[in-house]
């Protein structure tokens, strides 16, 4: 079963190439949707896919790099908007 949820992520997790880590992550995973920093220091998210699938990129999220220290993620339901990819926004 396919889910979308919108994402917000806090911790380090700007200025320590968190977008591009997210986006090679979603690749890995079979993630579409996007990603984009936030003016409060958070970053927002869009993800698409199946339900393992999303699961298991949370979860990397969290695991993060040696860069990337996610301290939460907060999630809502979104609407599915068939993305083809996962893009970086700016």
């Amino acid at each position: 079963m396919r889910v979308a949820k919108r994402l917000i992520v806090s911790g380090r997790v700007q200025g320590v190439g968190f977008r591009y880590f997210s986006q090679e992550t979603a690749q890995r995973f079979g993630i579409k949707g996007w990603v984009r920093n936030l003016s409060d220091g958070t970053v927002e998210l869009h993800v698409e896919g199946t339900a393992n699938e999303v699961d298991a990129f949370q979860q990397a999220l969290k695991d993060g790099n040696r860069f990337v220290g996610v301290e939460r993620i907060a999630e809502t339901k979104a609407d599915d908007q068939a993305f083809r990819k996962f893009d970086i926004r700016y």
